[in-house]
């Protein structure tokens, strides 16, 4: 299963130069990885009455582009793995008119409480998930 998501780079996101800032593709990935999420029919916000967060533990990008200001920008978000508490998803973040490609990504996010303690993936959302594996 893939989800992809697509906007413009606005204003703030770019540097004097109109160029995009680095780190907005961290945030690109946020926005793919919960729409991801969403598509499976479990929105965070869902998660988080559940007293689960989702929390970075690693990121990874190569930067192959620069986005700039106004480019139509698609992120399509894939998972790559899912463990009892743990999650691991990869990004493709291009041109959506042109299909240039300006970052790939992975991140693996831990499951977590309120207190920032381990916890295992909801029974639920692991087994949409592990259906949703490519």
């Amino acid at each position: 299963m893939n989800t992809t998501t697509e906007f413009r780079v606005r204003y703030a996101e770019t540097d004097q130069m109109g160029v995009v800032y680095h780190a907005n593709y961290l945030v690109w990935c946020e926005i793919g990885r919960t729409d991801f999420i969403r598509e499976l029919g479990t929105p965070y916000a869902e998660l988080e009455k559940e007293n689960i967060a989702l929390a970075v533990v690693d990121a990874k990008l190569r930067f192959h582009g620069a986005a700039r200001y106004d480019d139509l920008i698609r992120v399509t978000t894939s998972l790559k793995e899912v463990r009892s508490r743990m999650i691991t998803f990869d990004y493709l973040i291009e041109h959506a008119e042109t299909g240039s490609r300006f970052v790939s990504a992975s991140t693996t996010l831990a499951s977590i409480n309120r207190d920032s303690k381990p916890v295992s993936l909801p029974a639920d959302l692991r087994r949409k998930l592990e259906n949703a594996l490519t």
